[in-house]
């Protein structure tokens, strides 16, 4: 009804570019299938995501797959995953590969990026209303592993196994017909470990809203302020007024959210001002990651094309400043590697899932990687 492809059919291989259905034909009527390595590469960096992904679209097929661990900060030409065996037992999977890789991977480093320049400040997704809704699983996931602290979509936080969180929607003030009636009821009906954020800017400025507020919401936990861009402003200054009227009134203690069209700039600009935001659009709508799967071994001969490195490679990264060395593999020992440890381990031995892809480990794993790049990220 919602044109979806099923698991059915991706697993079956048919979400393929229909080039490598004829390549099958071709090979196959020739009697040609050679064992060849494949890696995966892009000319960007980012974050990682998708490994676990390919692992089950691969599973149980006559592969071996190595890949660095979802959540690692990659480099450019650097092999973030190769296949190993004969061809035509993954030439269909090509298309599903690089689409779990380079979606997966998007959305995770554009919020690594939202969270470089939030700094300590929270961060929450926002953006699955941007996307299709069978994507919001993919969304809220890859936006966590990527340094979101927070999800909004109920059951793409479920998918992947988060409690979802959020504010209210304009809506909601409307069909009261006023501000304070509905931030009262939604006080009055909602859980009571559902902080009590209330939406001020949706009759009135910000301002207005936010002293009615706090002096009407006796547990109120912050103010949401999600002004449109075509009626903004200087938002820091907005947000600057907000927060001395509230403390003259004796409302110290309640935060400051902001949402509504911020990018890293935006969050950059406003961290020392306000205590959290909500980035939607620019998270959930991220470009993918350019992604391609070139064949560098066939038969033990390097064989790549133009632009690519020939030879199955390793990458061996110092931990204590993210410096990388890619060497081909079996020439190891000819260096001194001390202090440096491979990134490219097992996921699948002969078709059998070998690894596993905790999501709170991938998260740890990015974050421990921004401060080694906050400043260039933004």
């Amino acid at each position: 009804m919602f044109g979806i492809i099923d698991d059915d059919t991706i697993l079956a291989g048919l979400s393929t570019d229909v080039y490598f259905l004829r390549t099958e034909e071709v090979l196959a009527n020739k009697g040609i299938n050679p064992n060849v390595v494949a890696e995966v590469t892009t000319p960007a960096t980012g974050i990682l995501s998708g490994i676990d992904d390919v692992a089950h679209l691969l599973k149980g097929k006559p592969l071996d797959v190595y890949a660095m661990k979802n959540g690692t900060l990659f480099y450019p030409r650097e092999p973030v995953l190769y296949v190993e065996g004969r061809y035509l037992d993954f030439a269909r999977y090509e298309t599903s590969i690089l689409g779990l890789l380079c979606h997966a991977s998007g959305i995770a480093t554009k919020a690594f990026k939202i969270k470089a320049a939030a700094g300590e400040k929270r961060v929450v997704s926002f953006g699955s209303r941007r996307q299709h809704p069978c994507l919001a699983g993919v969304i809220e996931k890859n936006a966590y592993l990527g340094g979101m602290d927070g999800v909004s979509n109920y059951a793409g936080a479920q998918l992947a196994g988060l409690q979802a969180e959020g504010t209210m929607p304009h809506a909601l003030i409307i069909c009261f017909g006023e501000q304070v009636k509905a931030w009262q009821s939604f006080d009055d009906v909602a859980p009571k470990d559902v902080p009590r954020v209330c939406l001020c800017d949706t009759y009135a400025d910000e301002k207005t809203e936010s002293v009615l507020a706090c002096t009407n919401i006796r547990d109120l936990s912050a103010v949401r302020l999600d002004t449109p861009s075509s009626r903004r402003g200087d938002f820091q200054a907005i947000v600057n007024e907000v927060r001395w009227e509230m403390d003259i009134r004796g409302c110290n203690n309640v935060e400051i959210f902001v949402s509504g069209g911020l990018d890293e700039q935006d969050v950059r600009d406003l961290r020392d001002v306000v205590d959290g935001f909500g980035v939607g659009s620019k998270v959930a709508s991220a470009p993918p990651i350019d992604f391609a799967m070139d064949i560098v071994e066939k038969e033990g001969e390097f064989v790549a094309k133009r632009g690519k490195l020939g030879g199955k490679k390793q990458i061996y990264r110092d931990w204590s400043t993210l410096d990388d060395m890619i060497l081909l593999s079996g020439t190891e020992e000819k260096l001194d590697l001390e202090g440096r440890e491979p990134l490219l381990g097992p996921v699948l031995q002969d078709g059998k899932i070998v690894a596993d892809f905790p999501l709170e480990k991938a998260r740890e794993l990015a974050l421990s990687q921004l401060k080694f790049c906050e400043e260039s990220f933004i």
